[in-house]
């Protein structure tokens, strides 16, 4: 993870404030800061914020479904790899290099085995090395490499298939009863024991310190197709170093082996890793290409994710996994609920103003920062969205006179922004009911109730009608699968500046008679001059609430 980074986000179901201002936020952090701020998004956009950032050019914050941390957030060790071909020798002599003392084993990317610094020496010490190379399958290319050697006879390929390693110190006399065909011999320069050697089977003949081979021997070495080769080292060192021409792949761990994915959440893998006593773990990408190692250590050095909140401070609004991260900063507009608890002071901003982004312009100002034409024009498009261009009763005269401001900088006419605008978000066509339903959504808790406010806007009496129709078979699925008590739908006609309020859910009828003093009708309740959910809808349901459980 890049702890450099912070996280500019707003609400579920995000709306055309939401994003415009953590985009507009976060260009002002940096070029306050010089830090890294990235606006991110907790939902899927609206036709209306869709419009808006193709008309801007501005591309669309990436999406962001949880906070809780995943293993790509832990510090993972970039290691190089070992491949199973490779030699004792030069995974030693690259685990050295890298300062690594674990590595794992991969093949065309996957992981198929682990070799410690202390599987090596194990294996070093071990008294049965001696036919470790023929049981291994060593190569000639392999062993010739590790002695720094030089091959006289013999295929490069050629597998050490049988025998052990034989440390020729007697004479020829004695020689016979200790080598087996196959053999690989090590010897000096003396070709009585040289030949001795062959005549006794052995399958390979490795001759120390340099010395010249006399041509008989070589002659009946190929006779008998024994693998001849020269080192400069001594018959000690000789011995010491054949059994590093093993394969890793022989050595190395494949049982119980365990690695997880970058996207797996930490808390799952917490526990696997405590039961599992290794060292290291190896981390793969969703692919299952191996990414990196990650230890028990890693996971206490994990540091929280840094997140601003952008218009919201309610945590059943957040993004999930809030809890997990450190929140540094809030700017709002709207009532302050049950907000997100932190372990140090932040910067906590909220006006009572039509708009988030009247609040992020303010602080360009104040922070003597210029808008560009782009973001001008951004901060004015949520301010429209927020406001229905200033018909909404929570539309403030700041927001007036910052949006005229904003639509000069940007070059814009702002009643021919705003209808481009509304005509976005109300066109439904190809949208399900549930994703309709959900696209500007909130969650509300009254006690004893939990409550859901969605809103559409939609232009044209006739359009409204035709959505009705459409939304009230959805409503109690809808509740349902939220959990919620009672779910309310408003459907605002812009232009006509009322909403058609859809209720379903025990109790729901007369929450609202209480709340708007309305007839109700069908699960329906036609609402005149109500325009805001936050100001108008959601404060008169609450207290309507309130007002039936005090009796």
């Amino acid at each position: 993870m890049n702890h450099a980074v912070t996280y500019v986000i707003g609400h579920k179901n995000p709306d055309t404030d939401t994003i415009c201002s953590a985009i507009a936020y976060a260009r002002l952090k940096e070029t306050l800061t010089g830090r890294r701020f990235v606006p991110k998004r907790a939902g899927q956009l609206n036709g209306e914020t869709r419009y808006v950032l193709r008309r801007f050019g501005v591309k669309s914050p990436g999406y962001l479904d949880t906070l809780e941390p995943r293993v790509s957030d832990i510090q993972i060790q970039e290691t190089g790899s070992l491949t199973p071909e490779l030699t004792l020798k030069e995974a030693w002599e690259q685990m050295l290099a890298q300062g690594a003392d674990t590595q794992p084993v991969v093949v065309d990317g996957a992981v198929r085995g682990m070799v410690s610094a202390g599987d090596i020496a194990c294996f070093y010490l071990a008294e049965q090395n001696l036919r470790a190379l023929s049981a291994s399958g060593a190569r000639c290319r392999s062993i010739v490499d590790t002695l720094n050697g030089t091959l006289l006879l013999g295929e490069p390929e050629r597998p050490f298939a049988q025998g052990q390693v034989v440390i020729a110190t007697d004479g020829p006399a004695r020689l016979a009863g200790q080598v087996q065909p196959g053999d690989l011999v090590i010897t000096g320069d003396r070709p009585e024991v040289q030949r001795a050697a062959l005549e006794a089977g052995a399958g390979w003949l490795v001759v120390c310190g340099g010395a010249e081979i006399s041509p008989d021997v070589t002659e009946l070495a190929a006779a008998r197709d024994c693998v001849l080769l020269s080192t400069p080292h001594d018959s000690y060192a000789t011995a010491r170093l054949v059994t590093q021409a093993v394969p890793v792949g022989h050595i190395m761990r494949t049982e119980n082996l365990v690695s997880f994915r970058e996207d797996e959440f930490v808390a799952d893998i917490q526990g696997v890793m405590t039961r599992r006593r290794f060292r290291w773990f190896p981390v793969t990408d969703r692919n299952g290409s191996y990414v990196g190692l990650i230890s028990r250590r890693d996971l206490m050095n994990l540091e929280k994710r840094q997140v601003i909140l952008v218009d919201h401070n309610e945590k059943s609004q957040a993004v999930d996994g809030i809890g997990f991260a450190e929140v540094t900063e809030v700017i709002d507009h709207h009532r302050i609920g049950s907000t997100i608890e932190t372990i140090h002071p932040v910067y906590f901003r909220n006006e009572p103003l039509g708009c988030t982004a009247t609040i992020i312009a303010m602080l360009y100002k104040e922070n003597d920062v210029k808008l560009d034409k782009t973001t001008a024009g951004l901060l004015l498009a949520a301010i429209l969205s927020d406001t229905l261009a200033f018909r909404s009763p929570t539309s403030t005269p700041e927001d007036r006179k910052i949006a005229k401001k904003l639509a000069k900088r940007a070059d814009v006419e702002i009643d021919e922004l705003a209808m481009a605008m509304f005509q976005a978000g109300s066109c439904l066509d190809g949208k399900s009911e549930e994703e309709i339903f959900f696209q500007d959504f909130k969650t509300f808790h009254a006690d004893p109730y939990h409550i859901g406010v969605g809103q559409v806007s939609t232009l044209g009496e006739e359009a409204r009608d035709a959505l009705c129709r459409r939304m009230q078979p959805q409503m109690a699925q809808v509740r349902q699968r939220s959990r919620l008590d009672v779910v309310f739908l408003m459907l605002t006609d812009i232009m006509d500046e009322s909403t058609l309020l859809l209720y379903e859910g025990e109790g729901g009828e007369e929450i609202v008679r209480q709340a708007f003093h309305v007839d109700c009708a069908g699960g329906t309740a036609r609402l005149p001059g109500v325009l805001s959910r936050k100001k108008q809808t959601v404060p008169s349901i609450l207290a309507a609430i309130q007002r039936m459980e005090n009796g």
